[in-house]
């Protein structure tokens, strides 16, 4: 098993930048694959990047390519998510997840059964 907390979450104007973190404990972290997923009030949880075990991998979806950046560091045992050019659609809570599906880069939610507590990012406009 693995648990996962995430950070970095914050309020930030239009433009700007953050990078969340996601801090993992358990064994084996180099060999999960790991995702970012966003939920906005009232709508489903989405896949906002993810990054294959071996790490050369990785998956962005449509609205955050060449905005969002995702990345690992297997001796600190974490998963970051750089996120620039932010705006107001951005605006959710954000949850880090860890699979130990290992065929293809994983995107979908039930392919995930670890996941972070969320942080919340809101982008003012």
């Amino acid at each position: 098993q693995v648990q996962l907390v995430e950070s970095g979450g914050g309020l930030v104007q239009a433009g700007g930048s953050l990078r969340l973190s996601c801090a993992a404990s358990g064994r084996a972290f180099s060999s999960y694959s790991l995702g970012w997923f966003r939920q906005a009030p009232g709508k489903e949880r989405d896949i906002v990047a993810a990054i294959r075990w071996e790490g050369t991998n990785t998956y962005y979806a449509d609205s955050v390519k060449g905005r969002f950046t995702i990345s690992r560091d297997n001796a600190k045992n974490t998963v970051y998510l750089q996120m620039n050019s932010l705006n107001a659609e951005d605006t959710a809570v954000y949850y880090c997840a860890a699979s130990t599906w290992r065929a293809s880069t994983p995107i979908l939610v039930r392919a995930y059964p670890y996941w972070g507590q969320g942080t919340q990012v809101t982008v003012s406009s």
